[in-house]
């Protein structure tokens, strides 16, 4: 699969050298266009659909979360380019499917490309397909156990269609009731992920069976009935696998 991308990077010697490392090293990825801030950066993603965007994270006029905010409705994918290492955590965890420190290394850059074109063609596939693969629709048998202040209650997992995290909380939805237990969500994802459960942000435990859509926009979004949830980049790959 081939893959359209803009670079978006002040520095025209760090723009110059992404993309003759792009054009050597990964040539199924096609460079349409390039921008030097924010401005630019949305003027272009206004007017062209691209695949993936290289994006460094501070630049004049604004940062690479002020360019991302500004397109909600975003169907490509993001790979960070930057110096900064702090900003990691939150690229990672929200808005990139990779992310590259300078200098670039060649091969996390190889890298970066194959998991966006990994993600792009299973978003493909799954937009036509969204089907529950029968190894995981069998699992959805079972029963948990949550705790009350009288003692416990007895949940089918059948019935719960996604958990979120509040703190040391969670929120369990279920088809026609809502429950706040008092365990992590990191608790329940350990507990359900051989039961048919995706985790597909740092916030966001789903039952795959209730999956009705997946939407590219936004950076990509579950529909679980008429919930949309967001769906990580770095959680793409391992959600499509649920789906034949």
């Amino acid at each position: 699969m081939k893959l359209t991308a803009i670079i978006v990077e002040d520095e025209k010697i760090s723009r110059d050298i992404l993309k003759n490392y792009i054009s050597k090293y990964c040539p199924q990825v096609e460079v349409l266009n390039e921008a030097t801030n924010v401005e630019e950066a949305f003027t272009l993603l206004e007017k062209t659909e691209v695949d993936l965007v290289f994006l460094d994270v501070e630049m004049p006029y604004g940062t690479a979360f002020d360019l991302l905010d500004k397109l909600p409705n975003r169907t490509f994918e993001t790979v960070f380019v930057t110096a900064y290492d702090q900003y990691a955590k939150d690229a990672l965890n929200q808005q990139a499917a990779y992310y590259l420190t300078k200098p670039i290394d060649i091969d996390e850059l190889i890298k970066a490309t194959e998991i966006v074109r990994a993600i792009k063609e299973r978003e493909n596939e799954v937009n036509v397909d969204l089907s529950i693969k029968e190894e995981n629709s069998s699992q959805l048998t079972d029963k948990i156990t949550i705790p009350t202040q009288e003692g416990f209650e007895v949940l089918p997992i059948k019935d719960i269609i996604y958990c979120t995290a509040d703190d040391n909380y969670t929120h369990i939805f279920l088809e026609n009731d809502k429950k706040l237990v008092s365990k992590t969500l990191k608790h329940f994802d350990d507990m359900l992920s051989d039961k048919g459960f995706a985790r597909i942000h740092k916030s966001h435990l789903i039952n795959v069976s209730h999956v009705t859509a997946y939407k590219k926009g936004k950076g990509g979004s579950v529909m679980l009935g008429d919930k949309e949830l967001p769906v990580s980049p770095s959680k793409k790959l391992a959600l499509f696998e649920y789906f034949s």
